[in-house]
């Protein structure tokens, strides 16, 4: 039988070769249920990957779509058409795909142009010059996911609220010190996300979680406050020593820090991880298999992110943040802006819900009177 990741490789294959497929012709290729090709095909099309059209899959640019009027219609009013909008991420790599395409499909539905430049984490220098290089291409609107910690990072804050074309920053809001800067954001509730990854554990009758993370990127800083209020509010034990820093994996070191981090948590009776992000969940799962513990037999293992959890062995159980759509609210929100300049609007903070996704690595139920 194929895996998941193995059954969306050949799909995307068959909508590359041919344009637009079937579903019911998938079915027959997979040999699957049509329930599990569209499980499948809805998990690319929210990565930005296809299109679902009528009884079948496309590839998003090969997509016919009736022409649109100046002012087509968007989430927050009429959007500006035709118009180059400048976007400047922290990665292309890492998260940020799907956001980014997201956005596209959003300008692109306006007749527009996506102009996205790559800066760097937490240099606000860089940001802003990525910013000015889109300024002088004649963006008529932006969205900037910028560094916000530090004196730097809020003077680039400050600067980007005075700039005369429409800003949205993108998976970033202001920090405490500048709460009432008029700038308009599109976030995920990370920590509510890490909140809900905690009481879907509990549900399964664990009281001690172990929180590992990669890097104090701003999702693992809002991971970290989801998950300690999680075990507040929930009365949990103490969680004392169990937010772990791991480094990244496939780099030097990591089977021995993973190891090293499993042993840990075995000596402290903790049975269930919430893990940011996949990649190091894997690892976690491959270091365990050595040790002699199993997922989800003798440990519960929850990923943030869901970019590969679906092939991971088990397959992850994961809390998913919806960036594809994170994406397109971003630019629709800027091009609405973009086509009322002048007059006032209030200030949008838009928060995006991610979901958990069960799949087979959570299974493991605490045993009656562990902890």
């Amino acid at each position: 039988m194929l895996l998941a990741a193995e059954r969306q490789e050949r799909i995307l294959a068959a909508v590359r070769r041919h344009g637009m497929v079937r579903l019911a012709d998938l079915v027959e290729q997979l040999g699957v249920t049509p329930v599990t090709v569209r499980r499948d095909v809805t998990l690319l099309a929210d990565r930005g990957l296809v299109q679902r059209v009528h009884g079948g899959v496309a590839l998003p640019h090969r997509t016919r779509t009736p022409p649109v009027r100046d002012g087509a219609p968007g989430a927050f009013g009429p959007m500006a058409s035709q118009a180059l909008v400048g976007m400047v991420v922290p990665s292309v790599e890492y998260y940020w795909p799907p956001v980014i395409q997201g956005a596209h499909t959003a300008v692109a539905t306006a007749r527009g142009r996506l102009v996205m430049r790559a800066s760097r984490w937490d240099e606000p220098a860089e940001d802003r010059r990525q910013v000015s290089a889109l300024l002088e291409r004649g963006v008529r609107a932006l969205l900037v996911a910028p560094a916000t910690v530090g004196d730097s990072a809020m003077d680039l804050l400050r600067w980007l609220r005075s700039l005369t074309v429409p800003v949205v920053l993108v998976e970033r809001r202001p920090p405490q010190e500048l709460a009432t800067l008029a700038l308009d954001a599109v976030t995920t509730a990370h920590a509510l996300g890490a909140g809900l990854a905690v009481r879907h554990l509990v549900t399964l009758g664990h009281h001690r979680i172990a929180l590992i993370t990669t890097r104090r990127s701003p999702t693992s800083r809002a991971l970290r406050t989801g998950w300690r209020d999680a075990v507040d509010v929930l009365g949990l034990e103490s969680h004392e020593g169990l937010d772990i820093e791991v480094p990244s994996y496939g780099s030097p070191g990591w089977p021995e820090a993973y190891t090293d981090v499993l042993k840990r948590c075995r000596a402290l009776g903790v049975r269930a991880l919430l893990v940011h992000s996949d990649r190091e969940a894997i690892g976690l799962i491959e270091q365990g298999r050595e040790l002699g513990v199993g997922v989800p037999d003798d440990l519960a293992v929850v990923t943030y992110d869901d970019e590969i959890g679906a092939a991971s062995d088990p397959p992850l159980t994961a809390v998913r943040p919806q960036k594809h759509r994170l994406g397109v609210l971003a630019a629709e929100l800027a091009l609405a802006k973009a086509a009322e300049v002048g007059e006032e609007r209030p200030v949008h903070r838009l928060e995006l819900w991610p979901n958990v996704v069960v799949r087979g690595s959570c299974g493991a139920v605490a045993q009656p009177g562990t902890p």
